[in-house]
């Protein structure tokens, strides 16, 4: 009996070491080159696969490169620094080419008429997950996704329906109002002051944002978002490495530290609707915030279907939100201020459009969406200096796009940057800043071609660009209504995503005068 059991356990044992064994070989060796053969069957180019690295060595080594010294001088023409690689293989192999990130093949979709197909076919792709710790920040409304009719989450979130956003601008103005106050003590003793602004507006992203989703309990809301930093800055160094499956379960400092950082965040975010929820069955009345808008929001397919999101739906909303929103207004509003101290011509056309508006009173949402040559020059901003430059997704099953058979597990990545300053789009000027090519309308400025993905496009669109744009245009109008800009001298140019969003790598130095 006891070599009876003895051999079955060998046998157990044996069968579970060639099976991991197995699994290996296949995720390191045989899957990769099978990619590789199928995609370079469908015309695609791009390096011989190494084993497990890939091209992750040559990626990470080009980036650190790059950031460890500023651009020469100041230039819109960037995305070589901060896509290396992905440039250079474009310039070597043309645009059907892919890149190895680690054992799993990318293609790199620079074409507008194939961006525009990959995020219409929004079933057939999934978010590309570098680490699965991050998938726990990307759940969404997964149930809710599933029904054709709630393609557009807009249906499904409508607090950032504009008549909605109205309600939201007071608080706004308090968090760039208490901003501004600061910088005035500052200018009011020497009549015009150095400031970095970046560090400014990338605290003030999570007040604006806790004020707008939280109301009364933005405190809290301001813990989330400083969770979420601390989140980000793990995922961002974990990109930097190929990834291991199954390394997530491994008990080290991060990854403990990771898991802890979610359980924290879902725990408050709990806590808060619950009491939001406890208030509102007392009969309290409902504020229009986010929060609020979420407890008692619903959707209808119009067929008589509703249904409500469930206390876990809202969590997963409420992290989404804040994930959104994690430094995309503060980027667009810092390269905003840095473009207009670069061209004065166009900051003094946005300050009188500003005072012909509003005067030196509080800018209302009425007039803030009057505002047509600050809606031009955001628009160019966000064509230049893109707050997320580029986006992944894996494909969830094997596809046809363009004629091409795109294989389950490839990975496509966008890195829109190269379209939006692409020439053959926006003629000779593209890497020039210019918001009157925006006079007519973005259909107009691109010439008919749809290349400006800033913001998504189709029913990938960004449900926060109103929620964005809103405060953006409340914070440059304040600024503008009381400082002159000037680009200092020590600012050094140096655009750089090593944390996720497009971000001045050594900050933002301008120098304030009082008006």
């Amino acid at each position: 009996m006891e070599i009876s059991i003895s051999n079955v356990v060998t046998s157990l044992v044996t069968i579970f070491i060639v099976g991991w064994l197995w699994r290996t070989i296949n995720w390191l060796w045989l899957r990769p080159k099978r990619l590789e053969r199928c995609l370079i069957k469908q015309g695609f180019r791009g390096n011989t696969y190494k084993v497990f690295h890939g091209d992750t060595k040559d990626i990470t080594s080009m980036v650190k490169e790059n950031n460890s010294k500023p651009m020469e001088c100041f230039s819109n023409d960037y995305s070589h620094r901060i896509f290396p690689f992905s440039y250079r293989t474009i310039q070597k192999y043309g645009e059907n080419s892919f890149i190895w990130e680690g054992p799993t093949p990318t293609i790199l979709v620079t074409k507008p008429e194939l961006i525009r197909e990959i995020l219409n076919k929004m079933y057939d792709f999934q978010k590309t997950i570098a680490n699965p710790l991050i998938k726990e920040m990307s759940n969404g409304l997964s149930r809710l996704e599933g029904h054709k009719w709630a393609q557009d989450r807009k249906l499904i979130t409508p607090a950032f329906h504009m008549e909605k956003l109205k309600h939201m601008v007071p608080a706004f103005h308090q968090s760039f109002n208490d901003m501004i106050q600061k910088w005035e003590n500052e200018t009011s003793k020497t009549g015009s002051q150095e400031i970095e602004i970046w560090s400014y507006l990338h605290n003030l992203s999570a007040d604006a944002i806790s004020r707008a989703a939280f109301g009364s309990s933005f405190q809290e809301g301001r813990r989330v978002f400083e969770l979420l930093r601390e989140y980000v800055l793990i995922i961002s160094h974990s990109l930097q490495s190929v990834y291991i499956p199954g390394w997530r379960y491994v008990p080290t400092k991060t990854n403990k530290r990771a898991t802890q950082i979610l359980r924290e965040i879902e725990a408050t975010l709990k806590d808060m609707i619950l009491r939001r929820q406890k208030s509102m069955h007392a009969g309290e009345k409902v504020n229009d915030d986010l929060l609020g808008q979420l407890i008692t929001s619903s959707i209808s397919n119009g067929k008589q279907l509703n249904i409500k999101l469930s206390l876990k739906e809202v969590i997963e909303e409420c992290k989404l939100f804040y994930v959104a929103g994690q430094d995309t207004t503060s980027s667009l509003l810092t390269w905003t201020l840095i473009l207009l101290s670069k061209h004065k011509d166009w900051q003094e056309q946005a300050r009188e459009e500003i005072l012909s508006t509003f005067g030196n009173k509080t800018p209302d949402f009425d007039g803030i969406n009057r505002l047509k040559k600050i809606n031009m020059i955001l628009h160019e901003v966000l064509r230049l200096y893109p707050a997320v430059p580029s986006f992944a997704r894996k494909v969830s099953h094997d596809i046809t796009i363009d004629g091409k058979v795109i294989p389950s597990g490839v990975h496509l990545q966008v890195p829109i940057l190269f379209v939006n300053q692409d020439e053959r789009f926006w003629g000779p000027d593209a890497k020039e800043f210019n918001p009157d090519r925006f006079s007519q309308g973005i259909l107009k400025a691109t010439g008919g071609n749809i290349c400006f993905f800033s913001f998504g496009w189709g029913p990938r669109i960004c449900i926060g660009s109103n929620f964005a744009m809103m405060e953006v245009k409340m914070g440059l109008s304040m600024i503008l209504q009381r400082f002159y800009l000037d680009l200092s001298p020590s600012y050094v140019h140096a655009p750089t995503t090593t944390r996720g969003s497009l971000r001045p790598q050594f900050g933002a130095n301008l120098v304030l005068h009082p008006l």
